[in-house]
């Protein structure tokens, strides 16, 4: 971990250098043995920072640091290795670990693939193995600290699950036998006179020692690490039942009269044993699965990357796992195929949906020296691009990192509960003994069996679940749910002060509206027809890859026009295109090419005007050198979203929404829904800037 030699509260000087501590537990250890730590180098060298890394000894900035010592002249210069506190930026070291001031894990400055996989828990994230376990604090069973895109095998899922059917095979008929006695005239106990508790100690005793040895094991390790939490609890609660019944079940005799029955046998609590132990398996099968699930969101992000990439090398083509990919490869993308990294476009050009991130479903035209983005999906065209970013340092890797990370961040809530939890379980423990005097004492006949029954009680019941359990699952599940809508939550603080939320910013396009842009109406001059005005344009833009010729393609063939094929095809890129269809030349696209090639649209100027003032986008269409019609297309708007927004403001949420359209269409829209605030042409880089001005 890394000092402040200005901050740091002990230092001692050896051998003509000086070491810095950050407690004097360190120091003390460090002065009882100087040659342990200076042989290991593990006394902390000094950076031009003024920042020291505990472990290797300070140099001066002109002397060249002995080998294997690493001095960095920066913080911001720590290699890919340096590890940095969240919550504390200062704290810093060279490996994984916890934070010395928080507790919070350690985590990568600048993350960096890995195929070795380490184990954290979701309450207490200091906690870091390198396999699979339960935390020695609360006891629950560790999980990945990050999700590989091919799902894994939850041991601890499928071993308590085991744990959990085969116990309850067993509790079933136990409770069955506990409960005989409860029949009409005891037939059960005169026929098996001293029997049944000889039953119940067969049925439950592989139900607490197997199904229930987790649970021990963890409340032991709980009570060496002086970590007290809920299994251990479970375990004295139900050791101590499972004891005394064993007890009572083996030595009768040694028990008062006033505690036997009729049959000469103290009364047994294997059931109620077996039960809690039954019950607590189930506890945790739902938990783990639930822990699990969370996991999908992000293999659902992870899976948007193809496997393979398709490299250009010493004039060949090959096909190489992603992970091979190199910045400065050539990398050809096919029609259709996903991009496999981030990077920009040499040769060719195409349609990028790149809706996946951006949320704008209409894909973005791409040319050469365009930036791509890894995950994103390529249209029609087929280019070369040269990847600049790969491996954990594409846009889709980050954002999987940031979902982690935020499944692992603590909400202020959970401070409380970590502060509850250290006191809770200890006063359990102690009302447990309290109850346990008082109707050993003071309560009727038999006290003892009563005291025992209600400290066990006390035991069980009081499990720290709510806020030591709830709360990290909670976060889990929420942005795990949340990431699959496609909403990232940046972290436990952010969801937890959502419910303080009075404005709320919407995106339109993909968001309001459906995101698939159709044919909603075709406006012809006098004399011409609207199908064939259809029909002929969307046989003239078979040739496109342009979005807007695919809605025109979907409309006429939705109303079973025949397409013809064209001819002489000119694309012009943000204008339209040009050709023949059937022997006609065709003009198909905006207001600019008309006004390029000397083409008025009087006719359709009106109808034009209004259809603009509703937001639609126009493609103007001319047949042999005159304007036969105008073609509407809009973004339609959910079905959905005009009773999502009216819920909305019956919360009492003030609604702003943020496009990167034109005005016209913005306005028409809200209007439509009835959104009093809106801002037009905002670009996705400056729509953070609009959120935080409001």
């Amino acid at each position: 971990m890394s000092v402040d030699p200005a901050t740091a509260r002990y230092k001692i000087e050896h051998a003509g250098k000086t070491y810095y501590f950050c407690c004097g537990h360190c120091a003390e250890k460090f002065k009882a043995d100087p040659g342990k730590y200076d042989a290991r180098k593990k006394i902390a060298v000094a950076n031009h920072s003024g920042l020291v890394t505990l472990g290797t000894p300070i140099f001066p900035a002109t002397r060249k640091p002995a080998a294997g010592a690493q001095v960095k002249s920066d913080v911001s210069a720590f290699s890919d290795s340096s590890y940095v506190c969240p919550m504390c930026p200062k704290v810093r070291q060279s490996k994984p670990g916890h934070c010395p001031k928080c507790g919070m894990a350690l985590e990568p400055e600048t993350p960096v693939p890995s195929s070795r996989i380490e184990y954290t828990c979701p309450m207490h994230p200091q906690i870091v193995r390198s396999g699979p376990g339960t935390c020695p604090i609360c006891g629950m069973a560790l999980e990945p600290r990050s999700v590989t895109a091919v799902e894994q095998d939850n041991p601890e899922l499928r071993e308590m699950t085991r744990r959990f059917w085969l116990s309850l095979a067993l509790t079933v008929p136990l409770l069955g036998v506990a409960m005989v006695d409860m029949l009409p005239g005891m037939p059960v106990q005169h026929g098996l006179p001293g029997w049944l508790s000889w039953i119940e100690l067969l049925l439950s005793t592989p139900v607490v020692l197997w199904g229930g040895w987790p649970f021990f094991e963890r409340g032991w390790v709980s009570v060496v690490n002086r970590s007290t939490n809920m299994f251990t609890l479970i375990a004295m609660g139900t050791g101590v039942a499972y004891l005394y019944s064993l007890v009572a079940t083996l030595f009768p005799q040694i028990f008062p009269a006033s505690f036997r029955d009729m049959s000469g046998t103290p009364p047994v609590y294997f059931e109620a044993a077996a039960a809690i132990v039954t019950l607590v398996l189930l506890g945790q099968v739902l938990e783990l699965r639930a822990r699990s699930r969370t996991g999908s969101a992000i293999r659902a992000l992870l899976d948007l990357t193809p496997k393979t990439a398709r490299v250009l090398r010493d004039g060949r083509e090959e096909d190489i796992p992603l992970e091979q990919v190199q910045p400065g490869d050539r990398l050809r993308v096919r029609p259709g195929e996903k991009i496999p990294v981030d990077g920009v476009i040499v040769e060719g050009s195409s349609a990028i949906d790149e809706s996946m991130i951006t949320g704008e479903s209409m894909p973005v035209e791409k040319e050469s020296s365009s930036h791509v983005i890894g995950g994103t999906v390529n249209g029609t065209g087929s280019f070369v691009m040269r990847a600049e970013r790969v491996g954990s340092e594409t846009v889709l890797a980050q954002i999987v990192q940031q979902v982690s990370q935020a499944q692992r961040s603590r909400a202020p809530i959970q401070r409380l509960a970590d502060r509850v939890s250290g006191w809770f379980v200890p006063a359990v423990i102690a009302i447990a003994v309290v109850t346990f005097i008082v109707w050993s004492f003071f309560g009727p006949e038999p006290r003892f069996a009563y005291g025992l029954v209600n400290a066990v009680a006390v035991l069980i019941i009081a499990c720290p679940c709510a806020l030591g359990l709830a709360t990290p699952i909670a976060i889990m599940v929420g942005t795990g749910k949340g990431a699959t809508a496609g909403v990232l939550i940046k972290n436990a603080e952010a969801l937890e002060i959502l419910e303080k939320v009075d404005t709320l910013v919407l995106d339109k396009t993909g968001t309001l509206t459906e995101g698939k842009p159709r044919v909603t109406s075709v406006v012809t001059t006098p004399g011409a027809d609207e199908s064939e005005v259809l029909r002929l344009a969307a046989s003239l833009e078979q040739g496109s890859e342009h979005p807007l010729a695919a809605a025109l393609i979907a409309a006429a063939k939705d109303r079973g026009l025949a397409l013809a094929e064209s001819r002489e095809f000119r694309s012009q890129t943000g204008r339209g295109v040009t050709g023949k269809v059937d022997g006609h030349a065709l003009i198909a696209g905006n207001e600019k090419l008309f006004e390029e090639l000397n083409l008025l649209i009087g006719p359709l100027s009106q109808s034009a005007d209004e259809l603009r003032r509703s937001g639609q986008t126009l493609i103007f269409v001319a047949v042999d050198g005159r304007p036969a019609g105008v073609i509407a297309i809009s973004d339609p708007i959910k079905a959905s979203t005009p009773r999502a927004l009216r819920d909305l403001k019956g919360e009492g949420l003030r609604l702003v929404m943020l496009t990167g359209d034109n005005r016209a269409t913005a306005e028409a829209v809200a209007r439509q829904l009835g959104i009093d605030e809106f801002e037009a042409g905002v670009l996705p880089e400056h729509k953070a800037g609009v959120v935080r001005r409001l």
